[in-house]
C-alpha cells in the first residue's frame, strides 16, 4: 500500500475493524478535503473511539502542509470546511476503518513495489528507531506491514512530545492507550517521557503517565507551568523506578514527596524514600527552605541538583540538604541570593563527592565560604562563582592549593581578583580547560601570561570588558594553540 491519503490501518485484528485517530491541530486554517473511501459513522460510541491509534499530529503540521481527513464534530458527523476558520483551537479525530477486500482488490492493479519493500523487516525497525515519536507515527500509516513495525514495542522506550500549541493532555492519553493494547493498562516499555515546553500539558497528562508506566525512569517537562504537586506527587509515587525528573520552569511545584496514601502503605524499614537521582527544580520559584528540607529527606539519593533562581531559599535549607544528601555531586544555586558563607560550609560536608558547585551571582559569599568549599571539597573539578564580589586573590590562593584538579572556573564580575590569584592558579591547578574571567578589572596580561605558560590543556579563555594588551593575547594564543579567545579588544585579531 502506498502513502496516499494518509491512511492509518488497524493492527491484525482477525475480521474486527479498527480506529485510527488523528491528533493534530486546527489551528492551520487551512481547509480539508476528504478521501473518498473514508468512513464518517456518527453512531460510534465512546468507548469504541478508544480503541484508536495516533498518528502524526503529534507534533503541529508545517503551516504549508494540509491535513488530508475531514474535520469530525464532537458527535462523529463531518463539519462544513468553510466553518473550519471560525472554530476554535481543537483536536480532530479522524476514523478509518479497516480497507476491505474490494478496496485491496481495486488498489492491487496499481500499485507497484518500490525499493525500500524490499528491506526485511529487521533493517525497517532499525531505520524506525531513530525516528522522533511524530515522525514514527506517521510511518505507521503508510501500510498494513509499516503499521505493525511502527508499534512494535521495541521501538516505544520514549516518547517526546515537542510544541507550545499541541494537545499534550490527549497526545499522551492516545498514544498510552495505544502502547498499552498488549499489556492492558500499563506500559510497559516506555521509560522515557520527554514533554519539554508543551505549555497545554496539565495535571490530567501527568496523571496518565502515573497511571499506566510503572517502569518510567525519566520524566521530562520544563516550561510545563500549569502541572502542580499533586500530578508530580502521584508520579513519584507509582513509578519507583524514576531517576531523572526535569521540572523547570515549573513554577505551581512547590514540593517532591509521595502521596498521602503511599506513605501509608511503605513498611517502616524502608522509609519514604524515592529513587530521583537528577532533579531539576531551576525557575521554580515558589520553593523554600521547609520544602528543600521535605525533598532532601525523601531522596536521599540525589547526585545531581540543580536550584537556579530559586530565590526564597536560604543557609538553612542547605543545612537539610547536606544531611540527608551525601552523595550529591553536582549543585547548582545560581542567583539563590539568600545564601552566603554559612551555606557554602553545609555544602563542604559534602566532601569528597561534590565536583560540580555553582553560586553565581550569590552576593553574600565571600573567601571565607569559599575556603571551606576547597578546603573539604578536594576533587571539585567545575566551579562558578561569577558576580560574587567578595571574592578575592586569597580565596583563589585557597582553591588553587586545595583543588589541583579544579578544570574550570568562572570568576567574572569579581572586581578584587587580580593576576596573583591568576598566578596561583596556573601555578598549582596546571590541569585548567575552561576559565572566565570577563569584566574583572583588576587582570592584566601578567595574570594572562602565567596561565598560558603553565596550563597547556586550556581550550577556552573568556577576557571580554578586561584591560589586556594584544600582546597578552597573542601570548596566549601561542602557548594554547587549541583554546579559543573571547576578548573585546579590536587590535586583537
Amino acid at each position: 500500500m502506498g502513502a496516499n491519503n494518509g491512511k492509518l490501518y488497524g493492527s491484525e485484528g482477525k475480521g474486527s475493524s479498527s480506529i485510527s485517530s488523528d491528533i493534530t491541530s486546527s489551528t492551520d486554517p487551512t481547509p480539508t478535503k476528504a478521501p473518498k473511501n473514508v468512513a464518517t459513522t456518527g453512531g460510534l460510541d465512546s468507548s469504541t473511539r478508544t480503541l484508536s491509534t495516533p498518528s502524526p499530529g503529534l507534533i503541529l503540521p508545517s503551516k504549508s502542509s494540509s491535513l488530508s481527513s475531514p474535520a469530525l464534530s464532537s458527535n462523529g458527523h463531518e463539519t462544513n470546511s468553510s466553518s473550519s476558520f471560525s472554530a476554535p483551537a481543537e483536536t480532530v479525530a479522524v476514523i478509518h476503518p479497516v480497507p476491505g477486500n474490494h478496496t485491496r482488490s481495486r488498489q492491487s492493479k496499481t500499485h507497484h513495489f518500490s525499493p525500500i519493500d524490499n528491506l526485511p523487516d529487521h533493517t525497517l525497525l532499525q531505520i524506525f528507531s531513530h525516528l522522533p515519536t511524530n515522525q514514527l507515527c506517521r510511518c505507521a500509516r503508510v501500510c498494513r506491514r509499516w503499521y505493525n513495525l511502527a508499534w512494535d514495542p521495541r521501538l516505544w522506550s520514549t516518547v517526546r512530545l515537542t510544541g507550545e500549541l499541541l494537545h499534550a493532555d490527549r497526545a499522551i492519553r492516545v498514544l498510552t492507550h495505544r502502547l498499552c493494547q498488549d499489556t492492558p493498562n500499563v506500559c510497559l516499555t516506555l521509560e522515557t517521557v520527554v514533554v519539554n515546553g508543551c505549555k497545554r500539558l496539565t495535571d490530567r497528562g501527568l496523571h496518565i503517565v502515573a497511571q499506566c508506566c510503572p517502569e518510567l525512569r525519566r520524566l521530562e517537562v520544563a516550561g510545563c507551568y500549569n502541572i502542580s504537586n499533586e500530578s508530580v506527587f502521584e508520579v513519584v509515587s507509582r513509578c519507583p523506578n524514576l531517576e531523572h525528573l526535569n521540572l523547570s520552569g515549573c513554577s505551581k511545584v512547590t514540593c517532591i514527596s509521595l502521596t498521602q496514601e503511599a506513605s501509608l502503605q511503605l513498611s517502616p524499614l524502608h522509609g519514604q524514600q524515592i529513587s530521583i537521582h537528577y532533579l531539576d527544580m531551576t525557575d521554580c520559584f515558589s520553593l523554600e527552605d521547609e520544602s528543600l528540607r521535605t525533598i532532601a529527606s525523601h531522596c536521599p539519593r540525589l547526585t545531581h541538583l540543580y536550584l537556579r533562581r530559586c530565590s526564597r531559599l536560604s543557609d538553612e535549607a542547605l543545612r537539610h540538604l547536606a544531611l540527608h544528601c551525601p552523595s550529591i555531586k553536582e549543585l547548582s544555586l545560581s542567583d539563590c541570593r539568600l545564601v552566603g558563607d554559612f551555606g557554602l560550609r553545609e555544602v563542604a560536608r559534602l566532601e569528597g563527592c561534590l565536583r560540580y558547585l555553582s553560586v553565581a551571582h550569590c552576593t553574600w559569599i565571600t573567601d571565607v565560604g569559599i575556603r571551606y568549599v576547597a578546603r573539604y571539597c578536594p576533587r571539585l573539578r567545575y566551579l562558578n562563582a561569577r558576580g560574587c564580589e567578595g571574592l578575592t586573590d586569597h580565596g583563589m590562593g585557597h582553591l588553587a592549593r586545595s583543588c589541583p584538579k579544579l578544570k574550570s572556573l568562572d570568576v567574572g564580575k569579581c572586581p578584587l581578583v587580580s593576576d596573583s590569584g591568576l598566578e596561583q592558579l596556573a601555578m598549582y591547578c596546571q590541569g585548567l580547560r575552561r576559565v572566565s574571567l570577563r569584566a574583572c578589572e583588576s587582570v592584566t596580561g601578567r595574570g594572562l601570561k602565567a596561565l598560558a605558560a603553565n596550563c597547556c590543556e586550556l581550550q577556552l579563555l573568556n577576557v571580554q570588558d578586561c584591560e589586556v594588551s594584544p600582546d597578552a593575547l597573542r601570548f596566549v594564543r601561542r602557548h594554547c594553540r587549541r583554546c579559543v579567545i573571547e576578548h573585546t579588544n579590536p587590535a586583537f585579531y
